[in-house]
């Protein structure tokens, strides 16, 4: 991806019902402070919220972004899941991907099956058919055959299955720095590189 002054990235985001919501605050958290990104279109499903409670003593629907980012929304727009009119609903809108950080199975397999009955879901099935680059980082264990098979009719159609399975060898402090470097590999992924990285290199 490359961007200008003129041409910042315009980025869709969602955080669904799995565990992991610590990946989902860490990657809004990262795209507001890159410069090279305009604008996040952010979008909570609903099974999200009580995750996001549970997990981060984040309650509520309202002032989530600036919940989760810890400060003012600059760039970070937030929508609803129920508002299919959304702009990032069309194709015409300009994007330059979406990532799903948690993507549970539920919203998985409404992606796989173009059900598109949610601004997420429809979001999803609008970046495949525009072919846009598509992140949809599954959160489950074991996985079963439907799991699997869903991921594979996701990947037929485009989107990069990008598990959340972080790194250990950056030998990470606590959960946020786990989650931080996992969140920069997804980032590097579609071209956004992020200083602070970890990146391996083989003894010599």
């Amino acid at each position: 991806m490359t961007t200008s002054e003129s041409n910042l990235a315009h980025l869709t985001v969602a955080i669904t019902g799995a565990s992991g919501a610590v990946f989902g605050r860490e990657l809004l958290r990262a795209l507001e402070a890159d410069e090279r990104v305009g604008r996040v279109y952010f979008v909570a499903s609903e099974n999200s919220l009580r995750v996001l409670a549970e997990e981060l003593g984040v309650s509520g629907r309202n002032d989530l972004v600036e919940k989760l980012l810890g400060k003012a929304a600059v760039k970070t727009v937030q929508l609803s899941d129920a508002d299919i009119g959304a702009p990032i609903a069309s194709g015409s809108h300009p994007s330059h991907g979406m990532i799903v950080l948690p993507c549970s199975m539920g919203t998985l397999a409404a992606i796989a099956l173009g059900l598109a009955n949610s601004l997420i879901a429809r979001a999803a099935d609008v970046t495949l058919k525009e072919r846009r680059p598509l992140l949809l980082c599954v959160r489950e264990t074991p996985f079963n055959r439907i799991h699997l098979r869903n991921m594979t009719l996701a990947a037929e159609a485009g989107a990069t299955i990008f598990p959340v399975i972080p790194a250990f060898y950056n030998k990470p402090v606590d959960s946020t720095e786990m989650a931080r470097q996992f969140v920069f590999r997804v980032l590097a992924h579609i071209g956004l590189g992020q200083p602070g990285a970890y990146v391996w290199k083989a003894e010599e």
